[in-house]
């Protein structure tokens, strides 16, 4: 029969359960086993588990879920002292969480029962007792910061054996059996297409999100092609912790095309098509709002020019080209250059031009007198090859050695 009696007299306690990941839980530490071995110590001492906390994720960082509402519950729940958890590294291994904890002890007298460890942790507890159970703080600590750079030690190793240690970018996929990277033959070809139409200088990054979706039918975002485009691994190369790697993996674009595609970034592989040649084209702002004057023909005879209104509407009127040509006049018929000013610059300026054509003259007599020098040595070995002086694997190679070292001269 259930004793009312005993249950009423029954110290209130919290519980608290925690496991790092899914995969720590199956292998067997298993929340189950936790949550039996607090409630037969909390019946075999007394205690009456008023609620129950489980966390399924790691304990190097503050901020988990169950145990920060455990905490807010004990700084304002006065008939609720005592918390019950299997051992130290189950309920922190990092200082913060360890001071959250040791102000609780102080200040609200708080009881931590290490089941495992044998311990309890209060206000009253002994000197030796509290100090052990530092050096456990510190264990659990020190485990997982021990672990944070092996991790890394072993990501930077893999990276230098040219095997990516992060996720895969879109294309690609990572391969859990054999822990790299394999080429996605769904969406591969549609990483290739994509830099293929960025490559022929037709398409912006909004027109480009807008071909991809009708012709492939892949949804991304306009920012997301800016980073594909320009994301070497497609190329062959990774970077990690701010290091490139050749990476073992298959590129999925050749280097001409991704430098293409740099080229058009870069707006040199643009193409620029020009309709009409308008006497004034791209030498006009709008004195309005200081957008481009733009020209445009109409009925196929008269030119107007007028604001592009890249700000929305501006007030400034159409100009035919002829009086737009009659104010430039009007304005360049009084700018005055003196005489002796404009003598000074076409002076610098064939100055200029004779030093430019002596240098040039002298360029093309020291490369007349090297190539003549060079012909000389291939008639001299031509005539040693006939008289059997050299063999024609030596005659072969020296030939070679002109041809690189013949000069090239653009002039």
């Amino acid at each position: 029969m259930k004793c009312h009696f005993c249950e009423v007299n029954m110290i209130a306690a919290f519980a608290y359960a925690r496991v790092s990941s899914r995969e720590q839980e199956r292998e067997g530490y298993s929340i189950p086993a936790q949550r039996k071995l607090l409630s037969e110590y909390g019946r075999a001492g007394g205690y009456s588990t008023r609620h129950e906390f489980i966390d399924i994720e790691s304990a190097k960082n503050p901020g988990r879920k169950e145990f920060t509402k455990m905490l807010r519950l004990l700084e304002t729940d006065d008939t609720c002292r005592v918390v019950l958890v299997e051992k130290t590294d189950r309920l922190y291994r990092n200082r913060a969480d360890a001071l959250a904890f040791e102000t609780l002890i102080e200040k609200r007298g708080v009881e931590i029962h290490l089941v495992k460890e044998g311990r309890v942790i209060s206000k009253e507890s002994r000197s030796q007792d509290k100090f052990m159970h530092d050096i456990h703080v510190a264990v659990a600590k020190h485990y997982v910061e021990n672990l944070k750079e092996e991790v890394k030690k072993g990501m930077r190793e893999k990276a230098e054996e040219g095997i990516y240690p992060g996720r895969a970018p879109i294309g690609y996929r990572n391969n859990p059996a054999t822990r790299t990277i394999d080429v996605d033959p769904e969406r591969a070809p549609m990483i290739r297409r994509i830099f293929e139409l960025y490559a022929t200088g037709e398409h912006s990054l909004i027109t480009l999100r807008k071909a991809v979706l009708n012709e492939l039918g892949l949804r991304l975002a306009r920012s997301y092609f800016e980073t594909i485009l320009k994301n070497r691994f497609y190329l062959g190369y990774f970077v990690w912790q701010g290091v490139e790697y050749k990476g073992t993996h298959q590129p999925l674009i050749s280097g001409q095309l991704f430098d293409q595609v740099q080229d058009v970034f870069a707006g040199r592989n643009k193409p620029k098509h020009r309709k009409h040649d308008f006497a004034f084209a791209g030498l006009l702002k709008c004195a309005h709002d200081g957008c481009t004057v733009t020209a445009e023909r109409q009925k196929g005879k008269y030119v107007y020019y007028r604001c592009s209104h890249g700000r929305g509407k501006c007030s400034l009127p159409y100009m035919r080209e002829q009086d737009v040509s009659d104010r430039m006049g009007k304005v360049l018929k009084d700018i005055y250059v003196p005489e002796t000013v404009a003598e000074t610059i076409v002076s610098s300026l064939d100055s200029d031009r004779a030093r430019a054509d002596s240098e040039r003259q002298k360029r093309m007599e020291a490369t007349q007198q090297r190539l003549a020098v060079l012909r000389t040595r291939m008639d001299q070995m031509y005539e040693d090859k006939l008289d059997g002086k050299i063999d024609s694997a030596d005659s072969s190679q020296s030939c070679r050695g002109s041809r690189w070292g013949s000069p090239t001269t653009s002039y």
